[in-house]
């Protein structure tokens, strides 16, 4: 980027599996109140703001007509990414690198509860002509993608297994771990089938919560009160849309926006750049695709090194040490900048029971979800250079 961008505040609301007291208003002011306090500012230092909202989850149309108030930005710019909250992160960065404004909020919920039928919304994304009218559900696109995967890589459903168990012991020492708890590779297996090889405990959990970050250029962060966290690198991607053309084996995205963000970031070998990382888990057996899909290990290598605990918390790598969304719970679009807002924390040494000693350098992915093959790769130090 032109001009450096750093993250100055962040706040957090949720999660939870249900939060019938707090309206997505709610959950996003507090989210909101949180970033401005951890940042040092007020809503009038702000310039401008993004919100991440799809409005086939929202309900309603043209959705930042609904967030200003909350923020505190009536009256200011102000614009929806309906996609991926790394897409999100990556168009208020953008407008700091232009030099147009100095401090941008950016703002990603969830409000999953309020939907009766989310699986119903992934449906109506596939296709009209080709996909939707067959009658299957998206989600049966997890399970042949699963199947793929592991028939292409060597590695197994026990691997996949030993992802929701790491995970979700992970999130025990989370206090926002909504689904932290110690289960067993057999339990996992033994599980309800959903799409083979596929098992419903396999699948990441819905959770409610908000994120609210604060966005600064070099001049603004570096008078900031908190020690920012630098943005060094940040691309996202989309595969084919036409999911006939994918290699449903890879991820496509992944690999694309990976490259591009550690060509901006100075990177040349991933595997001994990053101190943690924090990546998609929707399902378990995208962690490990999506960890070779970034080179940070070879193909088939994702499981094994699973299974032997390098990408525990005291492994060479550790892997969603927040637990991922198989423990914290799954905030959909908003997934990838609660990853963000807890690497975040780890790089300033405040994530507690979570903290990884000497983190200085993290890397974060995500991605939408089916049926889709969009996702995001942020790359972010607390070193300014």
């Amino acid at each position: 980027m032109r001009r450096q961008v750093a993250i100055i505040g962040i706040g957090i609301e949720g999660l939870s599996p249900l939060s019938p007291e707090h309206s997505y208003r709610e959950m996003i002011h507090a989210a909101a109140v949180r970033a401005y306090a951890d940042a040092g500012i007020e809503p009038d230092d702000i310039d401008s703001a993004v919100t991440v909202a799809e409005d086939l989850f929202e309900g309603v149309s043209i959705f930042d007509e609904y967030t200003p108030d909350q923020l505190g930005v009536v009256l200011k710019p102000i614009h929806t990414i309906a996609g991926d909250s790394l897409q999100g992160l990556g168009a208020a960065a953008l407008q700091i690198a232009t030099g147009a404004f100095d401090i941008i909020v950016l703002e990603a919920h969830c409000k999953a509860s309020n939907i009766s039928d989310i699986g119903e919304l992934e449906t109506y994304a596939l296709d009209p002509t080709w996909n939707r009218q067959l009658g299957y559900p998206a989600e049966a696109l997890a399970g042949m993608e699963m199947a793929r995967f592991l028939h292409d890589s060597g590695n197994t459903v026990e691997h996949c297994a030993r992802v929701v168990v790491n995970n979700r012991s992970h999130a025990l020492a989370n206090p926002r771990g909504a689904f932290g708890g110690e289960t067993s590779v057999d339990a996992v297996l033994g599980s309800h089938p959903e799409f083979a090889p596929l098992r419903a405990a396999e699948k990441a959990p819905a959770a409610d919560g908000a994120i609210v970050l604060v966005l600064a250029g070099r001049e603004a962060a570096t008078a900031a009160g908190r020690r920012p966290v630098w943005i060094e690198g940040l691309s996202w991607s989309s595969d084919h849309a036409a999911i006939e053309a994918r290699d449903l084996g890879r991820a496509g995205y992944c690999e694309q926006a990976a490259g591009r963000a550690f060509t901006m970031a100075g990177i040349d070998d991933p595997k001994s750049a990053f101190d943690f990382v924090e990546v998609d888990d929707r399902y378990a057996f995208k962690q490990l695709q999506h960890l070779e899909a970034l080179g940070l290990c070879a193909a088939g290598e994702s499981g094994p090194r699973t299974g032997d605990g390098d990408f525990g918390p005291g492994g060479a790598l550790p892997v969603n040490p927040s637990g991922g969304s198989l423990g914290a719970g799954h905030l959909y679009d908003a997934a990838g900048l609660y990853k963000v807002a807890e690497s975040v924390q780890q790089l300033r040494g405040d994530a507690g029971a979570l903290q990884i000693a000497d983190a200085n350098r993290c890397l974060v992915q995500s991605w939408r979800g089916v049926p889709t093959a969009t996702g995001g790769v942020a790359v972010l130090s607390n070193h300014h250079e």
